[in-house]
Formats: structure tokens, sequence, C-alpha cells
């Protein structure tokens, strides 16, 4: 069995393709080679399905390195439980991608996880007020909020639901959106004034 860095340099030295994926016998025949611990079925697998887990993880993550970490993790789980994948069940693409797609989810809720420490932690320092819109939307759960909230703009209501339900920062929101930091405390801004107008004394009455 090759040491976990000859693993990687392997992948690494191995570019993927966009080839159509194997029929499920081929794939079959590509796992019993990695059971077998074939290092050239490791770059194989890779050189054919690299670009497809790449895909997934980029879908989830937007960010390069993060989705070329998850697909080095994915080839490196399959290099080590082979077995895990069986050609009943459907095909190597097919379980690689579901694989991408779990270990992309899992990292995102690590991040966002740091996020709301990172924001708690903010919170607790002593230079650090609520505003009367944070108060209120922290205490404000009631369905007629919910139907307020899907009433505004997407613009609006995602930098709203991201900064009070899920604890990111105006930075954090900006980096996940693609915009700058002014835009979103911007759009955040319009948003709870239309909230305010939508709900009045119920959302006033919270502050």
């Amino acid at each position: 069995m090759g040491t976990l860095a000859t693993q990687q340099a392997t992948l690494e030295r191995t570019r993927p393709s966009t080839a159509a994926p194997h029929p499920r016998a081929a794939d079959a025949a590509l796992a019993e080679r990695l059971v077998q611990q074939d290092q050239e079925a490791l770059s194989d697998a890779y050189h054919l399905y690299g670009t497809r887990v790449y895909r997934v993880a980029y879908g989830l993550l937007r960010r390069e390195e993060l989705a070329q970490d998850v697909t080095q993790e994915v080839f490196v789980r399959l290099w080590k439980r082979p077995d895990r994948y069986d050609a009943e069940r459907g095909s190597l693409a097919s379980f690689l991608q579901l694989d991408a797609h779990g270990r992309s989810v899992d990292l995102i809720r690590s991040e966002e996880a740091r996020a709301k420490r990172e924001i708690a932690n903010e919170r607790l320092s002593s230079d650090y007020q609520l505003s009367p819109e944070e108060e209120a939307m922290k205490r404000v759960t009631s369905e007629r909020v919910q139907h307020a909230l899907n009433q505004l703009k997407e613009t609006e209501r995602d930098p709203i639901a991201m900064a009070f339900y899920l604890g990111y920062s105006y930075r954090k929101v900006a980096e996940v959106l693609g915009v700058p930091e002014g835009t979103v405390k911007s759009r955040i801004r319009s948003g709870l004034a239309k909230l305010r107008e939508s709900l009045g004394t119920e959302l006033i009455g919270s502050v």
C-alpha cells in the first residue's frame, strides 16, 4: 500500500478529463483494482471522474481552493476504502459525486459554525452593541415575519437571513454573495425598512 503522500502526488500529477463514464462492468473492474491497491487504478479513476467531482464541490462551495481540497479528499477516501463502492447499486461516477456533495456540505456546516463562533466572540466584546433592528430580528420569529421576509426581493431577503438567522458578519455575507460589504449593509437597511412598514408594531414593539 502506498503512503498518503504518494497517493496525493499521484492525484496531483494526473489531469482529470471530461471523458464519458465507463459502463458498470468497467467500474466494477476499476473498483477491484483499487481493492488490490493498484495506484494506476486511482489515476484512472481520477482521470475519468475528477472533473465531475470538482464541479459538484465547486457548485456548492464556490471557492476553487476548497473544491480542490474536497476533490482530493474524495479520491483519497476512495483509495483507502474502495470497498465502500458497490457496482450493483450505481455507477462509480455517481458514488464519487455523492461523496463530494456530502463532504462539501460538511465543510459548509463547519464554516457556518466557525462564523457563528466569531460573531459570538464579537458580541461578547465590551465595545459591541446590537442595533435596535438586530435586537428586533433576533426576537421576532412569528409566521407574519416569515411571510414578510418572503415578500422581499431576494437581494434583500438573503443578506438579512444570513446576518440575523445564520449569524454571519457583514463581511461574511459579502463574501458569500460576492458583493461589496457596503452593498450588503445597504440591502439590509432597505429590507429592514420594508419589514418595518409591513409589520408595524410587531417589529417596532420588539425593539
